[in-house]
């Protein structure tokens, strides 16, 4: 098989390349994904994100090395793996970071990355219900919808968090970020909208584009330094396909430092210690690893409109199933976290520096704690949007299917503990407001017991978890440590470029999927006028 272009992974960024580079019929594109395709029911219904979080079959189901500052606790990071990644299982929250980021990101040594350099391209992946505007897009291949059929849980919140002094704010991607509201969520018509369903199904019909699912890869082959083929598992056969132009990865933070220390490229010493034959001594594959670390407050509710699995949610979800098949409205349309915002920790951050989600249901540890579900409660989240603390992905072995090792090394920077101390201080504060006075039953996590600072950086220590925004394993830059340059070519290589949220410098400041695919947006530009 011989293609112009071989994408290598079909998640937000690849299924963006893939439509975007076969919209010119004089070139053909390759798009292998390692899991199946996107065609489970439970997909495309927003609440089935909880189904999700447990599938083996759509869900790499990675863990990480034992944490050192989180009691030795290895952490479970759920990663889409169908047809749209994880944009096929996240809770679908729209939006972008703080335009202060992506002006970091420029002044790192990244021309053309600035705020107003990718706003455009922001706006060119919109298509947002409430009409297009300086901040947003209208017509674009992404819908960006408010929330159907909000639970007056989250509306409770809303006037909750107001009364604790946050401002309102209806558009976390619009002129200002900082405050509080309903997120807007990537759904059309009461289902999800993933990268699979924005931009790869339109373009499937095209007879100079393939799809091959279930295609493993194992590693990216060099004629001398130009990447020219990418070696893959098909049902456990061996298969090759080659690029004539270009080969583009798009695994996302995990996957894309993995396939490029498997085919060679990284750190030498460590590939020489595994056998594997150093192409490029590129020291800073694998390396900046950044997370946004998360910890959850639990309440219980003393009204039946929470979604904990409970009878009386039970007795109602088979009322609702009809209300969702006829109308696409009612508890099925829900996004889990429907609720949040961006608010700062002390009057002298710059701009917000912490997250919040406030979600419909009594949940701990993505949902996996049964426990926690057979009741009814909510619970806000609060995560730290820009932690000083950096990790790795390393190789364990040269078997591409083993997982490699993930070390996030949360917490390693002690203002990062801080800081979460002030979002817990922050969100219990929000759950005390009078607004929730007619739901409020008792804490059920942590509980009354624990008040003071040390008590709460051991709960944070014993219950933190990742909210799923892994980045930066690729990052791009002109120093030694960059893996890309600003146009996304993997340095020292020819005809390699890695295209997903593993080139981020740094993490943004709010949820990922949306700036992930404005880099694909971005980079499909950067490599068709590469051919210029």
């Amino acid at each position: 098989m011989e293609f112009d272009y071989v994408i290598v992974g079909a998640g937000s960024a690849g299924c963006v390349l893939a439509a975007r580079l076969s919209e010119n019929a004089s070139v053909s594109v390759c798009l292998l994904e390692a899991g199946p395709p996107d065609t489970h029911p439970l997909i495309h219904v927003p609440f089935g994100i909880l189904w999700m979080m447990h599938s083996r079959r759509l869900n790499w189901r990675y863990y990480t090395a034992p944490q050192t500052h989180l009691h030795g606790r290895r952490l479970f990071w759920p990663r889409g793996k169908t047809l749209g990644g994880s944009s096929s299982s996240n809770a679908m929250c729209y939006t972008r970071g703080h335009p202060a980021d992506y002006d970091a990101w420029r002044d790192l040594g990244n021309p053309g990355w600035g705020y107003a350099d990718v706003l455009p391209y922001f706006k060119r992946a919109e298509n947002r219900e409430r009409g297009g505007d300086a901040y947003h897009g209208a017509g674009g291949p992404l819908n960006v919808a408010s929330l159907r059929s909000p639970n007056p849980l989250a509306l409770a919140f809303v006037e909750a968090a107001a009364s604790a002094g946050y401002r309102r704010n209806d558009d976390f991607s619009g002129a200002e970020q900082e405050g509080v509201g309903l997120y807007e969520v990537t759904q059309i018509q009461g289902q999800r909208c993933s990268a699979a369903r924005a931009y790869l199904r339109p373009a499937t019909g095209r007879s100079n584009l393939r799809v091959i699912t279930r295609a493993q890869a194992t590693g990216v082959l060099f004629a001398g330094r130009r990447a020219s083929e990418v070696a893959f598992l098909e049902g456990g056969t061996s298969r090759k396909v080659r690029a004539r132009r270009e080969v583009i990865l798009c695994g996302g933070a995990i996957n894309s430092p993995q396939l490029l220390l498997l085919s060679g490229v990284g750190p030498g010493v460590e590939l020489q210690h595994l056998g594997i034959p150093v192409l490029r001594d590129l020291p800073g594959v694998g390396r900046n690893l950044q997370d946004h670390l998360d910890i959850i407050l639990v309440q219980e509710c003393k009204k039946p409109v929470s979604y904990g699995l409970t009878p009386v949610t039970a007795v109602r979800g088979l009322a609702e199933i009809v209300h969702y098949v006829v109308a696409k409205r009612g508890m099925y349309t829900t996004n889990a976290a429907e609720a949040g915002g961006f608010v700062k920790s002390g009057a002298r951050e710059p701009w917000p520096d912490l997250q919040l989600h406030f979600t419909t249901a009594p949940l701990s540890n993505h949902g996996l704690d049964v426990k926690f579900l057979l009741q009814q409660g909510y619970s806000l989240h609060v995560c730290d949007l820009r932690p000083k603390s950096r990790g790795e992905i390393r190789l364990e072995s040269r078997d591409p299917l083993a997982h490699p090792a993930i070390e996030p090394n949360y917490l390693d920077e002690p203002e990062d503990l801080e800081k979460l101390v002030a979002g817990f201080k922050a969100a219990r504060r929000v759950l005390a407001a009078p607004a929730f006075d007619p739901y409020r039953g008792r804490e059920i996590a942590p509980g009354p017991a624990v008040q003071s600072d040390d008590e709460i950086r051991d709960f944070i220590r014993c219950k933190a978890e990742t909210i799923y925004h892994p980045v930066g394993t690729c990052r791009m830059g002109n120093d030694p440590q960059a893996v890309v340059d600003a146009e996304l070519r993997v340095r020292g290589v020819e005809a390699l470029r890695v295209v997903d949220a593993s080139v981020m410098p740094l993490l943004v400041g709010g949820n990922t999927n949306a700036p992930t695919i404005m880099i694909a947006e971005k980079a499909a530009d950067l490599i068709r006028s590469a051919r210029i």
